[in-house]
């Protein structure tokens, strides 16, 4: 049908999300495998980790808000997903000073 591509948070932004989906996790699981194979000499990737799991979460969050309309339920789903991305990133920060100490 015509103009069915262009209504608002349709199917390009759900193919979008996936693929950034994909993308982050394929290089979360990759500097997983690295760091635990070699702990000592890949300590500076932890923080990279927490910070990528960050970006997923507020990615889904923003997601979700955007489609939630007026579901409060969403909404609060949503804005959950945001207080765990802030709660990685400040995983992030500690395990960053904690390593250049």
């Amino acid at each position: 049908m015509y103009g069915q591509g262009k209504k608002k948070g349709g199917r390009n932004s759900a193919l979008i999300i996936d693929g950034i989906h994909v993308v982050i996790g394929i290089l979360i699981v990759i500097l997983a495998v690295i760091t635990f194979l070699n702990p000592e000499g890949n300590q500076i990737l932890l923080p990279v980790i927490f910070t990528l799991a960050a970006v997923l979460n507020v990615v889904n969050g923003i997601h979700k808000y955007r489609i939630s309309g007026r579901d409060t339920f969403r909404k609060a789903a949503a804005f959950g997903q945001l207080f765990i991305a802030l709660l990685l990133l400040a995983v992030a920060v500690v395990s960053a000073i904690s390593i250049w100490r």
